[in-house]
């Protein structure tokens, strides 16, 4: 870990910490919520021993980036403008792309935006997900899956809430990262922390007490606003993605989800991914991958497995 190099880069307005290491051919990663750069610690350091220059930024919003005080300062648009001018400041024509969870959303931005700068992608947990003309996303998800569903509950200055007022950053962070219910999350008004599983306390073997501290120190510096503000900003990211309705991805793609990840039982998802519709708005999809008892964080539950399908992709190109 100690060679992982830490930079600060001026992008699109703002600064953004990038963590980099190796030489080669770019592979830039995406981080989800709540999470870092950290998140890919494990592929940054096996994909940059096979001959790659491994980029992973904290998003806006997220650890040692800034995080612009405006809520409609975090839709694709604005994320994927600041990697462009991050590729642009390491003199980058390139990348392969690889994203999870809101990263994976952002990378599906970015292969729409700018196909010419992405050779492939990877990307895991989240499908894509084709813009619908007649329905917003959140009035679409209340409509599902009521008031409660935390999407909805997002929607809300939570974060001040008095429910989350005084709840210990690496008790919550152990307690999300640790989940492995596929049921949608719901966050009751009034019932937060009863409403989310007793787990317990020993960790998994893919996350250590170390992990969840680097994590906690950084969201208890940064806060958890920069990151909740991409969900409160998803109407104003449809409204201007009316553009690229219809649109289809373009790049070649591989796509991997665990079988116990909440985004792969969001009704619909299973049958568009193995019926043609994935497919058919993805027309360069390579190979779908379902990791068998896997949760949502796959790329550090499964870290080895999930570089060695990273590489084994990108190397044909």
């Amino acid at each position: 870990m100690e060679k992982i190099e830490h930079i600060t880069v001026a992008t699109n307005g703002i600064n953004m910490h990038v963590a980099t290491i190796g030489t080669g051919p770019a592979i830039l990663f995406l981080h989800g919520f709540p999470e870092l750069w950290y998140s890919w610690r494990h592929q940054l350091l096996s994909l940059s021993s096979l001959g790659y220059r491994c980029l992973a930024p904290d998003l806006r919003g997220f650890g040692d980036t800034d995080s612009p005080p405006s809520v409609n300062d975090y839709t694709g648009l604005h994320v994927v403008g600041d990697l462009v001018g991050l590729l642009d400041a390491f003199g980058i024509e390139q990348v392969f792309l690889v994203g999870h969870d809101w990263g994976a959303l952002i990378a599906w931005y970015f292969c729409l935006f700018r196909p010419d700068r992405i050779k492939a992608l990877v990307n895991t947990s989240v499908a894509f997900s084709p813009r619908n003309p007649q329905l917003k996303p959140l009035e679409g998800l209340r409509a599902v899956y009521g008031d409660d569903y935390y999407i909805c509950r997002f929607q809300e200055p939570i974060e001040a809430h008095e429910e989350f007022a005084g709840v210990d950053t690496a008790t919550m962070l152990r307690t999300i990262f640790t989940i492995r219910d596929p049921n949608p999350p719901r966050l009751p008004k009034g019932k937060v922390y009863r409403a989310l599983p007793d787990l317990p306390y020993s960790l998994p073997s893919w996350l250590t007490e170390e992990d969840i501290n680097y994590y906690a120190i950084k969201f208890n510096q940064k806060g958890f606003t920069g990151g909740l503000n991409y969900y409160r900003s998803v109407n104003l990211a449809w409204e201007l993605m009316a553009p690229w309705t219809g649109a289809v991805i373009k790049v070649p793609v591989k796509f991997i989800v665990g079988d116990l990840d909440t985004a792969y039982h969001l009704p619909g998802v299973k049958d568009y991914i193995a019926n043609g519709g994935f497919k058919k708005d993805v027309p360069l999809l390579q190979e779908v991958v379902i990791m068998e008892g896997v949760g949502h964080f796959i790329n550090q539950e499964k870290a080895e497995e999930v570089a060695q399908h990273i590489y084994d992709f990108i190397k044909q190109f």
